[in-house]
């Protein structure tokens, strides 16, 4: 018998399914007094919930028999993820339920900017008969740009394509020369695609795409260019969106999601008449969605508590491998070996390898390839990417997945040790690529260890805030560091440095994250050559 909680408002279809198992002892209470909910989240083996309710650490610090949280819905970011993993707590969300209701709302914003239908029915409710001022623009024949092509934007090309708009997309993990049999033609880099299109909608993550359209970017488009934003508040910069309408340069823009949420009232955007559509984040709100999610959400419980698999994992912490403590602990490096790379790499790459050394991780190897593989590709993807789906959502992207067996690491004596390795395109049409590898072992006290990062060999237990720095080797630069990070408050709890040829790699943890004041000032100093920031969760002792 397995114990729900119900611990939010969720739809009558997805209720009834949990009514009629005859293996589910159910508890609905959809409103809680602050501090109430943790003492009883213990009692349950599953809950279920929405926007709602928040499930942070201190709701998670006494996790009883819970074995599974389920958001109806795709943000989670009212649940603690790390909190939740740490307790061995699986964390699961319904990616696919608004993918439908999202592209049509960001289809009907497009419609609704191009014939400026909410001016007009304000204008006509004022008493108004003014044909004349709300002369529109057809969609037929004109170049929509899609940037980010996974599910949702996968979706607005099918609608798009209906309404005989020609389609290009940008999506760095995608690497074939076109999709959808041809109709929509992939452009690799984004200031090739910005300046063809008449109208750009996004559908891409807000983890690493903040400021993604900026000034520089709305400048290099076409004049008359139209945005919709229906993905996550941020990816363009109102304020240089709403100086580009004033000067004409962008024609309107339509909005539904802002940064933050809700916006203030005054921003620029809502002050521009009907140059621009604005909608309170109704992306997913449609009756069907919220049945969709509720039923989702319900089935891949119900299939997870069951132990039957894994459907829409947010995080890794419901594996079912029957790993030794140091197999955890190559699992936990492997994770941590992808988010390195993930911030190392400058574009998307076109290949995984992981190479393993040693009986210990080849026994695990698929394991540490998708947990590795998973943690490559999450920052950049508005899927949710868990082990289960990594591979395909890489595949599906013309990402090759391989792996080998490395031998002994080069130059040290490591009886195992595992090495990540991701090709990216140079670009230019001339096929070159480049290469970043970064090799891991794990010792006795089950610490991970990073042995190598592009070829610079250092030992230090990556964790926590950290920066890289990528130098040219000169003298001062370590005093230019500590001296920068020091002026601030920034403390450096370790560091390693090392060097090859005419340049070093500097790899430092510090007591927190590191200001964006500090790293401007590394990073225009000309012997500096990367400067990049890397956050990791503490490892366990």
């Amino acid at each position: 018998m397995f114990d729900i909680l119900v611990a939010d408002k969720l739809a009558e279809e997805g209720l009834a399914i949990l009514k009629a198992q005859t293996d589910v002892k159910l508890t609905v209470q959809p409103k809680w007094e602050k501090g109430e909910l943790a003492k009883v989240l213990g009692n349950y083996d599953g809950v279920i919930i929405r926007s709602g309710v928040q499930i942070r650490a201190a709701e998670l610090e006494h996790p009883g028999k819970l074995k599974a949280i389920a958001r109806a819905g795709v943000g989670v970011d009212n649940v603690d993820v790390q909190a939740a993993t740490k307790m061995g707590v699986l964390v699961m969300n319904t990616p696919d339920a608004n993918t439908t209701t999202t592209a049509e709302h960001a289809v009907a914003l497009m419609m609704a900017l191009s014939r400026k239908i909410p001016a007009a029915d304000a204008s006509l409710r004022s008493g108004k008969w003014d044909r004349n001022t709300f002369m529109g623009t057809q969609l037929a024949g004109k170049t929509l740009g899609i940037i980010g092509f996974g599910r949702i934007g996968r979706a607005v090309a099918k609608r798009a394509l209906g309404l005989d708009m020609k389609i290009l997309a940008h999506d760095p993990f995608f690497f074939a020369e076109s999709a959808l049999d041809g109709q929509v033609k992939m452009i690799k880099e984004l200031d090739l695609l910005l300046p063809q299109c008449d109208y750009i909608t996004l559908h891409v993550p807000g983890d690493k795409t903040k400021g993604l359209i900026n000034a520089e970017k709305i400048a290099k488009c076409k004049k008359g260019v139209r945005f919709i934003n229906a993905a996550r508040g941020g990816i363009i910069d109102e304020a240089a969106l709403a100086d580009a309408i004033k000067t004409g340069h962008v024609a309107g823009a339509a909005v539904d999601v802002y940064e933050p949420e809700p916006p203030p009232m005054d921003l620029e955007i809502f002050k521009l008449g009907d140059k621009t559509v604005i909608t309170p984040h109704l992306g997913a709100s449609t009756t069907e969605a919220q049945t969709a999610a509720s039923t989702d959400v319900v089935t891949g419980l119900l299939t997870y508590l069951r132990g039957k698999g894994l459907v829409g994992a947010v995080n890794a912490g419901g594996v079912e491998v029957n790993l030794s403590p140091q197999e955890k602990a190559y699992a936990d490096l492997a994770s941590r070996m992808g988010t390195i790379l993930a911030t190392i790499a400058d574009k998307g790459f076109d290949s995984i390898t992981l190479r393993t050394n040693g009986e210990l991780p080849k026994r695990i190897s698929n394991t540490l390839q998708r947990l590795a593989v998973m943690s490559l590709l999450k920052p950049f993807l508005s899927e949710t990417v868990n082990v289960v789906n990594a591979f395909h959502l890489a595949e599906s992207r013309g990402i090759a997945i391989r792996s080998d067996i490395m031998g002994q690491a080069v130059q040290r004596a490591i009886q195992h040790s595992i090495e990540l390795e991701i090709t990216e395109k140079v670009g230019g049409g001339s096929g070159e690529t480049k290469t970043h590898t970064i090799i891991g072992t794990v010792y006795m006290d089950n610490m991970p260890r990073l042995l190598a990062i592009k070829g610079y060999w250092m030992d230090i237990i990556p964790e926590g805030p950290m920066v890289l720095i990528v130098n040219k080797d000169k003298p001062g630069v370590i005093g230019l560091v500590g001296t920068t990070f020091g002026k601030l408050g920034i403390n450096i709890a370790d560091m390693t440095i090392s060097r090859k040829g005419d340049k070093a790699l500097m790899l430092l943890k510090i007591d927190s994250e590191p200001t964006s004041e500090a790293l401007a000032t590394l990073r225009a100093d000309p012997v500096m050559e990367v400067v990049k920031t890397i956050s990791l969760p503490t490892a366990e002792r």
